[in-house]
């Protein structure tokens, strides 16, 4: 992801919130931003085909990589044996990519936070950032869709526990953003392990599989949270109605531990 953020790309994005922040949304023009860049109105145009986008220029890099990330554990990666696909789980594998997208955000830290306080005051952009999130569901329902077992692909399963992730791992990263000096990584991880433990046994809590080391070729998570160990390895959502559709309705400030425990207990229902 930092490959791919250009110096020009990075000039640009944190040139334009800082404006933003500064002068106001509607008051910065793409020259503002140029200048403040150091970069030409053409090479703007280029790489941005608006203000708005500019605002969300990371989001688009961070799509891409979520893409390549999932692709490399598809049925269809080149390069990936049998055997190794055999010791992937998906829902670690959608839990990981959520979990660049945190990291991202995190290691922004400045623009991350202009950023968010930006989308409080332009409801244009907050109707944006909506369609963005929609897209994350959509990579992540997808490639759960083709990596988990046939006589579960086309269930509703995939489609909860994706908007699952998405919606824990924005809960908790608005809570970062209100307050960027506490550390809300191990609280992600817990909540993303305790909708795996959902997801893989619906009727009730479970323990979470063993994890074995990573696979061959791959890059390697915190312990705990690697690829599971052999066929054995219970990744299947079958006892979950396939004709079944669960909503959850919270508060938009609801507790991650709220979201998690909701998700859990509706899927359980």
């Amino acid at each position: 992801m930092s490959a791919a953020r250009s110096n020009t790309h990075a000039q640009a994005v944190d040139a334009a919130i800082e404006l933003f922040t500064r002068k106001g949304y509607e008051q910065t023009t793409v020259e503002d931003i140029a200048d403040a860049a150091q970069i030409s109105r053409a090479t703007f145009f280029r790489r941005f085909r608006s203000k708005e986008d500019v605002v969300f220029a990371d989001h688009e890099l961070l799509l891409d990589a979520v893409v390549v990330l999932l692709g490399e554990t598809r049925p269809a990666a080149r390069g990936v044996t049998p055997e190794e696909l055999e010791n992937v789980d998906p829902y670690v594998e959608v839990c990981k990519a959520a979990r660049l997208v945190f990291d991202h955000h995190v290691g922004q830290r400045e623009t991350s936070v202009a950023r968010h306080r930006l989308l409080q005051d332009v409801p244009a952009l907050r109707d944006r950032e909506l369609v963005t999130t929609h897209r994350y569901e959509r990579a992540f329902t997808s490639y759960l869709r083709d990596t988990l077992p046939a006589d579960t692909r086309n269930s509703t399963a995939s489609v909860a526990f994706a908007a699952s992730v998405v919606a824990v791992h924005n809960a908790i990263l608005r809570r970062w953003l209100r307050d960027p000096d506490q550390d809300l990584r191990p609280e992600l991880e817990e909540a993303f392990a305790d909708l795996r433990r959902a997801a893989r046994n619906p009727a009730g809590p479970t323990t979470e599989p063993p994890q074995s080391s990573t696979s061959p070729g791959r890059t390697g998570g915190e312990a705990g949270d690697g690829p599971t160990a052999g066929p054995a390895a219970d990744t299947t959502v079958g006892a979950v109605p396939t004709r079944r559709v669960v909503v959850t309705v919270l508060d938009g400030d609801a507790d991650p531990d709220e979201v998690a425990r909701a998700v859990r207990d509706a899927l359980s229902a």
